[in-house]
């Protein structure tokens, strides 16, 4: 299934998008994107997350980097639509974090939604305003950075 722009991605061609699976990969589902500019997606958080084990016992708390990585796949299934071609021999890994602020716990039956918007490349790197939200709220927000690399240089 190929989403047109505006249109929903399913998981299934997000494990075209992204190398991330289980338990790592943290997109269940694009909303709508806009290649170049936003693409809005969800995270559905359940008691089953292997994070919730240790973070914290009795006090469920998905962990705010966990959140932050939720946003860069997104903005990582961003920037695959815009890119000329597929990532192929290539991926996209998370630089930097700048202005990141945690405005409430992420719990068990949320749902996230991510929202990655004003995307500026220069060469291979990106850079991104990103926010998360749960019942309208922001629960997180950040400027994400990230860089298109071959995985041979890994």
């Amino acid at each position: 299934m190929t989403a047109t722009p505006g249109g929903a991605i399913a998981v299934t061609e997000i494990f075209d998008l992204l190398p991330h699976r289980y338990p790592f990969l943290l997109v269940d589902r694009v909303l709508e994107y806009d290649p170049g500019v936003s693409i809005t997606a969800i995270k559905n958080v359940t008691i089953n997350e292997p994070f919730f084990q240790g973070h914290f016992p009795g006090v469920p708390v998905m962990p705010g980097m966990l959140i932050l990585e939720a946003l860069a796949q997104a903005g990582g299934i961003l920037v695959s639509k815009t890119l000329e071609g597929p990532l192929g021999d290539r991926i996209f890994m998370f630089t930097g974090v700048e202005k990141a602020k945690f405005r409430r716990p992420v719990t068990p039956g949320d749902q996230v939604v991510l929202r990655c918007f004003d995307l500026k490349r220069r060469m291979a790197l990106c850079r991104m305003r990103a926010e998360a939200t749960v019942d309208g709220k922001i629960a997180a927000e950040a400027e994400l950075t990230a860089a298109v690399v071959d995985k041979a240089t890994l």
